[in-house]
Parts: C-alpha cells; structure tokens; sequence
C-alpha cells in the first residue's frame, strides 16, 4: 500500500557524535523546510550533543 504525501512528517534525530537515532518528531514541511538541529541529551554520551534531522526507516 502506498503511502500519501502530507504536510507533516515522522522524522528522526541523529546525535552527530555517537551516530544514533535518539528521538523522533514530527515536522511541517510546508513551514519549516530545511534540516532540524536541536542540542538535546544523549544518553549514549552521556552529556547534550547536537542532533540533526534523517528519516525514519
């Protein structure tokens, strides 16, 4: 089954130093179109690190 295109999406963040997929969100694309950056906390690390916007496999 194909699935629809909407305006909003699942995404997932990525911490950029350990690599791993830590939360996931959802996003207006028709008002917010380019890439997310939130500094949150990464349990793996142990500290807060950047995490950027990938898809949701």
């Amino acid at each position: 089954m194909a699935s629809k295109k909407t305006a909003v999406e699942l995404i997932a963040l990525q911490c950029a130093e350990c690599k791993r997929k830590n939360y996931t969100t959802s996003k207006n694309r028709r008002n917010t179109q380019e890439k997310l950056e939130f500094s949150k906390y990464c349990p793996f690390d142990r500290k807060h690190t950047l995490h950027k916007e990938t898809k949701v496999k």
